[in-house]
This record gives structure tokens, sequence and C-alpha cells, in this order.
């Protein structure tokens, strides 16, 4: 059970606990959707993205939406990837050689947006983590 009561407001859990604040819950989602669709980056890409970051944030709800699943990546996911578990291992202080790798595979746009939505995914999954959301 979460620490906190789940609002009126929302449609899944994680939703209905920032809902309490629905302009942020709202805002949160929106910026949520626009990150997770194809955009300069496949959204087949940030899933897996976002399933590594799951297993290494501690939140269970994220967990379970599903594992990595390497078997589905090409040499740009497995960078992608790479990079986020060097994120979580360093806590964000990415060594210059690590971001070397990314820029030999991903143009700037690409970069801004992988680096948007790890930020992204990693608060929502500490949030998720904090209000032991199951």
């Amino acid at each position: 059970m979460a620490r906190i009561s789940e609002s009126i407001h929302g449609l899944t859990p994680f939703q209905r606990l920032l809902g309490h604040n629905v302009e942020v819950m709202e805002r949160w989602s929106h910026l949520g959707e626009l990150l997770e669709k194809d955009g300069r980056l496949q959204a087949t890409l940030k899933e897996q993205v976002r399933r590594t970051l799951a297993k290494n944030n501690g939140c269970e709800y994220c967990k379970a939406k599903g594992k990595p699943a390497p078997h589905l990546y090409d040499e740009k996911m497995t960078i992608a990837v790479g990079f986020a578990e060097v994120f979580c291992k360093t806590k964000g202080n990415i060594p210059d050689s690590t971001f070397e790798i990314l820029q030999d595979s991903f143009n700037n746009e690409e970069i801004s947006e992988l680096c948007a939505f790890i930020c992204f995914v990693t608060a929502s999954q500490h949030f998720g983590a904090i209000m032991k959301l199951k």
C-alpha cells in the first residue's frame, strides 16, 4: 500500500497519488506522454531505457511493467541502455568518455531527448519509490 491515500483524480495509481495536486498531475502526465512517444528517438528504445532505469531506481510499480529485453536491442538501443546504466551508477555524474561514446552514435537532438527522458523517468520512479507504489 502506498504511503498516502490515492486521490480521486487520475487514471492510474501513479496519477492518483499525484492527483492531490491536479495541475501537477496533468502537466506531469502530459510531459510523460510527450517524452514516451516517438520523437527523435523511437518509443521502443525509450521503453528499454525506462525498464533499465526501473530496475535501478527502486520503484516496484515501474518494475512490474517489465524487465529489459536485450534480445530486442540494436546498436543504438544498446548504447542508450548502457548510458542509462552509467547514469544510475554515477548518479548523473557521467564521465566524459561515456558521453563521447554517446556522441559517436547520437546527434545533439537525440542526446537532448535521451537525457531529458532519463531525468524525467528517474524523477517519476523516485516518486513511486518514495510513495511505496506497488
